[in-house]
């Protein structure tokens, strides 16, 4: 799955001459917690709900309420947001995104295509797709299996519940240890019972089973 299919397009944005109270109020009406810094329609920066909370005072500061709002009125987005942008294609995979994301320790990218901003991918964003690619709430059957990591084994399981005319939906597979891998597989039927029994007798062992009605 591509960044392009997961971001939001035509986010909201701010410059860098408005101040924290112009941000905050954005990030209030639209129940966001970053903004894309724009200035002359490139992207120069991003400020987020952190970045605002650590340069607004405390509640221990001495100050009084108007000189705290005068002073946040005085301070503009790009003092506070943060320069060092981490970017990435509308084209690029969503694993990409995440090994970005995690090698730097953001948990929002935005979505440049040349020198135009066209959206941004979040983390939860992320975890959606990972959730729809998994299969995970998808209506059938979800087996967890044991298989002996050597090649043919996905072609005879696929075998298996092809047999039963079933239709798979879903795969994945995470490399084991001691020669097993471990394949998770959704098959769009809830009736999986002789499935499951052709699939232990060809010697695979069946760890755990998940239906979704």
């Amino acid at each position: 799955m591509f960044v392009k299919n997961k971001m939001v397009s035509n986010p909201f944005t701010i410059s860098p001459d408005q101040t924290i109270p112009d941000a905050h109020e954005i990030m209030v009406k639209n129940e966001v917690k970053r903004l894309p810094v724009m200035k002359n329609g490139k992207l120069v920066g991003v400020v987020s709900k952190d970045d605002i909370e650590r340069y607004s005072p405390t509640k221990a500061t001495s100050l009084s309420v108007g000189e705290i709002t005068y002073l946040l009125s005085k301070t503009k987005i790009s003092s506070v947001m943060t320069k060092e942008i981490h970017s990435i294609s509308p084209d690029a995979l969503l694993e990409e995104a995440v090994v970005l994301m995690r090698t730097n320790d953001v948990s929002f990218l935005p979505v440049v295509e040349g020198d135009k901003l066209v959206g941004i991918i979040t983390a939860s964003a992320i975890f959606d797709a990972f959730i729809e690619l998994s299969g995970f709430k998808a209506h059938g059957t979800r087996l967890t299996i044991e298989s002996n990591d050597v090649p043919g084994m996905m072609s005879k399981l696929t075998s298996i519940i092809a047999e039963f005319d079933a239709n798979i939906t879903n795969v994945a597979v995470y490399g084991g240890t001691q020669g097993k891998s471990t394949i998770v597989i959704g098959i769009n039927s809830l009736n999986t019972v002789e499935i499951e029994k052709s699939i232990e007798k060809e010697g695979f062992v069946i760890l755990y089973k998940l239906q979704n009605k």
